[in-house]
């Protein structure tokens, strides 16, 4: 790994290692309720792929050898390996903010559905009651 790249990386894993070290990554799932911690690990997931593709295009290489060395088939899976690692430890030391905005929109949509078929359920409960 060249010198550029092992000054950011160094970085990462300390602010991992300190922001799981201060239980901040598991405490915001288990104070919420079962539905809320399965909506925020399916925005946090989508933040990890998202992460993985960006980081993906930025260790790409054509045709030379590019900053992480070694092109072919072993270099092309090892790269995409680092990557994915790389996404999910930027996620975990808080990403870059997707996850929490895709969880508030998913927990809204929630929202509004169950409103809607109350509304729904309600209006033929009505009808029935009618005839």
């Amino acid at each position: 790994m060249s010198a550029t790249l092992a000054l950011p990386a160094a970085k990462l894993a300390l602010n991992v290692a300190s922001s799981l070290a201060s239980g901040i990554a598991g405490g915001l799932a288990s104070a919420l309720d079962p539905a809320k911690a399965k909506t925020k690990k399916q925005a946090d997931d989508f933040e990890t792929m998202f992460l993985e593709q960006i980081t993906d295009r930025l260790t790409a290489s054509s045709e030379t050898e590019g900053p992480l060395g070694e092109n072919g088939t072993g270099g092309d899976i090892w790269r995409s390996q680092l990557s994915q690692q790389y996404a999910k430890q930027i996620q975990k030391a808080g990403g870059v903010g997707l996850s929490n905005q895709i969880m508030r929109d998913l927990l809204s949509m929630q929202e509004q559905a169950t409103a809607q078929a109350t509304a729904v359920t309600s209006a033929a409960g009505a009808q029935n009651v009618g005839r």
